[in-house]
Formats: C-alpha cells, sequence, structure tokens
C-alpha cells in the first residue's frame, strides 16, 4: 500500500511537471513539483506550479469555511432563540459577556469551597452557555462592535484562567494547570500575532481543538470525575488523566496553528520583491 501510494505521488509530480510550460527545461520543471508536492517551495518565484499547489490548499481551505459557515447558519438560530429572553429585558451584549464572565468566577469560588467535581461541571456548563449568547444578542439587536469583540475575547481568557486555577488549587494539578493554560493562550496568540503581521481571515483557521471544544471537554470531564465519585468508583485517575489529555490536545492545537502561522509567513515573504 505504501509503494502504491509513492507511485501515485511520483505520478503526480510528472504530470505536474508535464503540465505546464515555463521556459525552463523538464528537469527544472520536475524540482519545482516535487519542493511544492513536500511542502517546501520557496513561493511564487517558481511559477506555474507553485501557483497551482497554493490554489488547491485554498480551494481546500475554502471547503472548510464553507462546511463551517453552513454549520453557523444552522446553529445560530438556535443561539438566538436562547437569547430572546436576556433581549427582551433589555441586556446588552457586553452585559451578557460581564455576566458569563461573573458566572465562571462564583463557580471556580463554589469549587474551592465544596469540592464536587459534578457540580463544578453542571456550573460551569450554565455559566459557558450563557456566555456564549453574546453574540446573539449583539446580531439581534445589531450591536457587533469591535471593542465588543476585543472585550469578549479578553474576558474568555480570564474564564479559562479562573477554571484552571480553580483545578490546579482543588485538585492540586498546577503544573498540569499551567500547561493547559498555556496551550489555549498560544492557540488564541498565534492567530493574533499572525494578523499583525498580514492580512488573515478569521475563519480560515480550523483548527481540532479550539475554545468550544476545550469548553466541552473540561466540563465533560469534571462531571464523569463527579459521577465516578457518586458511584463510588472514584480515581484520582479520572481528573488527572483527563486533564492531562485536555494538556495535550491544547498545546498540539497551538502548534498546528503555529505551523499554519509559519506557512502563510513565508508566502507572503516570498511575494515581496
Amino acid at each position: 500500500m505504501h509503494k502504491n501510494k509513492s507511485l501515485k505521488h511520483l505520478a503526480w509530480i510528472h504530470s505536474a511537471a508535464t503540465r505546464f510550460r515555463p521556459p525552463v527545461d523538464l528537469r527544472q520543471r520536475t524540482q519545482w513539483a516535487l519542493r511544492c508536492h513536500l511542502g517546501r517551495c520557496t513561493g511564487w518565484n517558481e511559477p506555474t506550479i507553485c501557483r497551482l499547489n497554493f490554489a488547491e490548499r485554498d480551494h481546500q481551505r475554502s471547503q472548510v469555511i464553507v462546511i463551517a459557515g453552513l454549520m453557523k447558519r444552522r446553529i445560530d438560530p438556535l443561539w438566538e432563540h436562547a437569547a430572546a429572553p436576556l433581549i427582551g429585558i433589555g441586556m446588552t451584549p457586553n452585559q451578557v459577556t460581564s455576566g458569563g464572565l461573573v458566572l465562571v468566577a462564583l463557580s471556580c469560588a463554589a469549587y474551592v469551597y465544596h469540592q464536587s467535581s459534578l457540580a463544578f461541571g453542571l456550573c460551569l456548563a450554565f455559566a459557558f452557555t450563557f456566555d456564549a449568547l453574546d453574540g446573539a444578542v449583539a446580531r439581534r439587536r445589531h450591536m457587533s462592535t469591535k471593542a465588543g469583540g476585543y472585550f469578549d475575547a479578553m474576558a474568555d481568557r480570564y474564564q479559562e484562567l479562573a477554571v484552571f486555577a480553580a483545578i490546579g488549587w482543588v485538585a492540586d494539578l498546577w503544573a498540569i494547570a499551567m500547561i493547559a493554560f498555556a496551550g489555549g493562550i498560544l492557540t488564541s496568540y498565534a492567530k493574533a500575532r499572525t494578523a499583525i503581521e498580514i492580512p488573515i481571515e478569521n475563519h480560515a483557521w480550523p483548527d481540532f481543538f479550539e475554545r468550544m471544544e476545550r469548553l466541552v471537554f473540561i466540563c465533560v470531564l469534571l462531571v464523569a470525575d463527579g459521577l465516578a465519585t457518586a458511584m463510588g468508583a472514584a480515581s484520582p485517575w479520572i481528573l488527572t488523566g483527563g486533564f492531562a489529555l485536555y494538556a495535550l490536545l491544547a498545546n498540539a492545537t497551538a502548534l498546528q496553528r503555529i505551523n499554519r502561522a509559519f506557512a502563510m509567513l513565508k508566502r507572503a515573504d516570498a511575494k515581496q520583491p
């Protein structure tokens, strides 16, 4: 199977080299095709074949964005329906964001006191759901602003910090908590720092373990640990192992974004005269 895959790769290289005819010999065209196929091309100064390779990659990214857009169009009406009571009492998006941050902080403080993973997981699920309604409120009330988006992003980081600090305190998992928090921060910073260097599309970053996945994971982990304790099957390895897996996935996603950012920046550098 591996041999057949290699033969297919060679066939692609030969096909790409012979289809396009820049003013160079076949050997040079084959070298360009091979470097592009392996992801090592130097940029747009390796003419037509590199353009083809980048176009294919852009097409793949656009397909991911289209799928994400279809999912968003299906989910957004549900959030907007859930946000109707908040809109009815006149809450603004920033008030919803602030309320979500307060609910998370109170849940963390209560967890330090009662130390019930089950209660903490359920409280966080409610708090995170409430916090997620700020975007729906902004859309329904036509109050979407850049300042509001920035405030929401900063509040999200403080929420994660509070959750990891509470888990680190109660379960004495400070080292894992620090690594987990670093993974989430670097995942966000990798895209933000790239946006300083070049214009980027906010939705063109299809990563494995983004914020929504992280929130669901941590809530499910805490509830599972709490249920195991309630059924008399308590084990410190449930929370420890699950939290370590969270830290691993968060940092793997950060590295995924860093790799994508490097590729984008290298392409931008290659376009410069």
